[in-house]
């Protein structure tokens, strides 16, 4: 969520008044991400995010109004596309895409407990529940694919530590890949890190930024969010939480016996996808002002970590 489309305050204002929003009082950039940019915005009728987009084909715009529609129908705490007088969802500010939407009540949690690593578990499921049966398809552009070329090139530059972690990881891939187990699928939220959950206290007021989302393996999804949400601070997993979380999940949608066995490598799945999407940003973004470089060895040590996983999923609850 760092700015890398500025915009001018006419620009803005002239966009909003094709809205019914009423007249612009003050907007700010959000400085946080790596992927889009955007805008805290105040009018005379409310607070809203705008975001434009920076990445991805623009013909898959349409599948993150239509998911995030599906959401807010299903009452879970996710903004949507606000439509203009015209009844659009989509627009276009600055040559980039752009969504106006409800800006969400709540803080973001920098260190959390159980509690609120139970909470998360339980909306994660709900989203899943909630996209399970629907129509909605979208392919990742960062799957098995893509990791495996990812890791190939990054294990030739990489010192002799890491080169045998990195080979560890294509067996796992070669695996997933030949075998495409039968674990439960549905649409994923794909980025839900701690930064992406809003809570008032201990009230999980929102969920943000699903520009990630795609049609996946939910129990990718619980390792995507255990990975942030339930680190120990020397270091990987803090079972409290992690079973926390878990049991959360569990109270809505219930794991399999194949989810388990699954586990641990989704769990490693999950961590080198993002060391090598923070390796990728970091080469990109080097030299690039105003932009956060979020440490891609934090995922290395992660992954390192999870050569020994000893939080397992909860079957009966």
């Amino acid at each position: 969520m760092s700015v890398f489309t500025p915009v001018e305050r006419a620009q803005l204002a002239d966009f909003l008044s094709g809205f019914d929003v009423g007249r612009l009082i003050d907007y700010s950039g959000i400085v946080g991400g790596t992927e889009n940019s955007n805008f805290f915005v105040a009018t005379e009728h409310g607070e809203y995010v705008l975001t434009l987009i920076e990445r991805g084909p623009i013909a898959e715009l349409p599948f993150f109004v239509e998911l995030l529609d599906c959401l807010h129908g299903a009452g879970l705490p996710v903004p949507y596309a606000i439509r203009n007088r015209q009844a659009r969802a989509l627009h276009e500010l600055n040559q980039r895409p752009a969504l106006l939407q409800p800006r969400l009540s709540g803080r973001h949690v920098g260190i959390s407990d159980a509690s609120h690593c139970h909470a998360v578990g339980q909306t994660l499921a709900g989203l899943h529940n909630a996209t399970t049966d629907s129509s909605l398809q979208r392919r990742s552009d960062r799957g098995l694919e893509w990791m495996t070329a990812e890791t190939q090139a990054l294990l030739e530059r990489s010192e002799p530590s890491a080169r045998q972690l990195l080979q560890s990881m294509l067996a796992v891939l070669e695996r997933l890949q030949r075998e495409r187990p039968e674990l439960p699928e549905a649409v994923l939220h794909g980025d839900l890190f701690r930064d992406n959950v809003l809570f008032d206290g201990h009230h999980l007021t929102g969920v943000i930024d699903f520009y990630n989302a795609f049609n996946g393996w939910t129990l990718y999804d619980v390792a995507i969010c255990v990975n942030d949400w339930c680190l120990a601070e020397t270091g990987g997993l803090d079972a409290r939480r992690a079973e926390s979380l878990l049991a959360g999940y569990a109270s809505q949608r219930r794991f399999t016996p194949l989810e388990a066995e699954h586990w641990p490598d989704l769990l490693r799945l999950a961590a080198l996808r993002f060391w090598l999407s923070r390796e990728l940003a970091a080469d990109q973004h080097a030299e690039q002002s105003g932009v956060l470089i979020k440490d891609p060895m934090h995922f290395q040590r992660l992954l390192e970590w999870h050569r020994d996983v000893g939080v397992g999923l909860p079957l009966a609850l």
